[in-house]
């Protein structure tokens, strides 16, 4: 083989590992995504309701943005159950998650953990276990609550993560389904009514096996997503008397003692 051949066999060679090198994915934002931030985005706020709503339990979500929590005074203030942010995608685990997720434990509060879905680079399945594996399991120890999905608008590009209703339906099922093999307890789905309706198609798929935890920043808990007659947590405010986003159990505490224990 003569030097120009071999050059361009060489060259031809080349281009085919870059083709097929994926290109890396964008956690550029990883740090400032948390659960409603494009919600809040894209929708706005609309008021917030009574903080004294009967038969409802105050808890919050927070997530690496906001740094060490002092949980001593947030039980104090009032919160009974929390929500911290794992992971995004498989390529992020949030700094804070040890002393949030940890120190909500020790302050007495029910705590879980939650992932911000990343359909634009892997799999479902594949993000279900990256989780998992990062502080997204769950125990019988009453304490710590299901894992949940944080399926909202995409904050790096297309709000679908490009993808059509039937597409996106189905990555969020292979993430439940695996979630529910791996750890035995149906995932909490976060989301919103718009956003399920404009991604989705408003599929009623999930309604009857996993709880819903609604973004909706009004007065009160509006249409909620096919399939669900009722939510099980309400983010209804993007700050207040609790670190981080707010949110209600709907139900006494007795109900969160039981999703807790399974």
């Amino acid at each position: 083989m003569n030097r120009t051949v071999a050059g361009a066999a060489a060259l031809a060679v080349l281009a085919a590992v870059v083709v097929a090198t994926p290109a890396r994915a964008d956690y550029s934002l990883a740090d400032t995504n948390y659960a409603g931030t494009q919600i809040a985005r894209h929708e706005g706020v609309h008021g917030t309701p009574r903080a004294d709503l009967a038969e409802q339990t105050l808890g919050h979500d927070v997530s690496g943005h906001q740094g060490p929590v002092d949980w001593t005074a947030a039980a104090g203030a009032g919160a009974k159950f929390a929500y911290v942010k794992a992971t995004e995608g498989t390529g992020f685990v949030n700094p804070q998650y040890g002393q949030q997720y940890d120190g909500a434990h020790a302050a007495g509060i029910i705590r879980g953990a939650y992932h911000f879905a990343r359909p634009d680079v892997s799999g479902g399945a594949e993000q279900a276990e990256y989780f998992i594996a990062n502080g997204g399991g769950w125990r019988p120890d009453g304490t710590t609550l299901p894992g949940a999905l944080d399926i909202e608008y995409n904050p790096y590009g297309d709000v679908c993560y490009g993808k059509n209703p039937a597409d996106l339906t189905a990555w969020i099922a292979d993430f439940t389904r695996t979630y529910l093999a791996k750890v035995k307890r149906s995932a909490l789905i976060y989301t919103s009514t718009a956003w399920w309706k404009r991604c989705t198609g408003n599929t009623p798929r999930f309604g009857n096996t996993d709880p819903l935890w609604l973004a909706r920043y009004g007065p009160d808990v509006g249409e909620l997503p096919a399939g669900w007659d009722k939510q099980s947590i309400w983010q209804f405010a993007r700050s207040g008397g609790l670190p981080g986003d707010q949110n209600y159990y709907n139900g006494p505490f007795g109900r969160v003692q039981a999703l807790a224990k399974g």
